[in-house]
């Protein structure tokens, strides 16, 4: 009788060691798209790119690109929000004439929103409109007043989630001091944080150009020092650019978004595949061999969850 138990203890470990080693069914891949911005290093002529030349790498481990398209011609379609500060110092007014010219020399395909970011929220003076001279006409003098001003990174991540998702490009002018009295000044920003995040996660590219706040925040070099670090580093996050001349106002707008357009004409959408086994945020970095050409794009990109051809889903409980 011991014989029969130990054997079929035997027979039940081989099944054990059968279980483990069998072979797992591979996660399945979902497409992910990222709109990439080119740059030239060295001097104005920013080259042209063909499919094959870029590369996607998720840290050491190299991505399939399955597409490249350059967001030209019937694939320009953006989305462009221009995200005013309204506890800016007056010296803004002086700049809104170089805003309009920017947003009435836009191309057709562009749609233009504006809106001016008050006590976390933003207040929506213009919708999505390709009248491009209507939507310059929705710009106006900020209130100025300490009192209006709160996180301007709680406005950001509030309008990003009220933005409905189309095909289009979606990116933010952001003007602001970039000063959160909610946030706190230093290295960690919950706010700013969390609105990075909800900019990665919904594919919005912010540019942040610096302009003085009004009352105490405006002559801070402490409060001023922070949050143009905190503008430089959305920026960076979400694949833009941040804009600042010193502590003080810039003389003219016109230069920053003159590179700016330059950026938007010199935009791809990227498609590489991604292992859907993880839903959340993964970081991903861009190359090209291409000579004098450099890509700019967000630190990471959300993935959504996919199931293995064939796997059961666990039931719903």
């Amino acid at each position: 009788m011991s014989r029969l138990i130990l054997t079929a203890g035997f027979a039940l470990g081989g099944l054990g060691l059968l279980a483990v080693d069998a072979p797992q069914t591979p996660p399945a891949s979902v497409p992910v798209q990222m709109v990439v911005t080119v740059e030239a290093r060295h001097g104005a002529e920013i080259p042209a790119l063909q499919h094959g030349d870029v590369q996607a790498y998720e840290r050491h481990e190299r991505l399939q690109v399955t597409d490249l398209m350059a967001l030209k011609g019937e694939n320009a379609g953006l989305e462009l929000f221009f995200l005013m500060d309204d506890s800016s110092n007056t010296s803004l007014g002086m700049q809104l004439g170089d805003v309009r010219k920017f947003i009435e020399a836009q191309p057709a395909a562009t749609a233009i929103g504006v809106g001016y970011m008050r006590n976390g929220t933003v207040d929506i003076v213009q919708n999505f409109t390709t009248d491009h001279s209507h939507a310059a006409k929705g710009l106006r003098l900020p209130l100025s007043s300490g009192g209006a001003m709160a996180s301007p990174y709680l406005s950001l991540s509030d309008l990003i989630k009220r933005w409905p998702r189309t095909a289009a490009r979606r990116e933010v002018v952001m003007v602001t001091s970039g000063v959160d009295p909610l946030g706190g000044m230093g290295p960690m920003n919950p706010y700013m944080d969390a609105a990075i995040e909800d900019a990665q996660r919904s594919g919005v590219i912010v540019y942040a150009i610096y302009t003085p706040a009004a009352g105490h925040g405006g002559h801070s070099f402490y409060r001023i020092n922070w949050a143009q670090n905190h503008l430089a580093q959305i920026a960076e996050e979400t694949g833009g650019e941040a804009y600042m001349l010193g502590f003080g106002a810039p003389v003219s707008f016109a230069p920053y978004l003159e590179e700016i357009a330059g950026h938007l004409a010199n935009q791809y959408r990227v498609t590489f595949l991604k292992p859907g086994e993880k839903a959340g945020l993964h970081d991903v970095k861009f190359t090209t061999e291409v000579p004098n050409a450099e890509l700019v794009a967000a630190k990471k990109v959300f993935v959504p969850k996919v199931s293995a051809p064939g796997a059961r889903e666990e039931p719903k409980r």
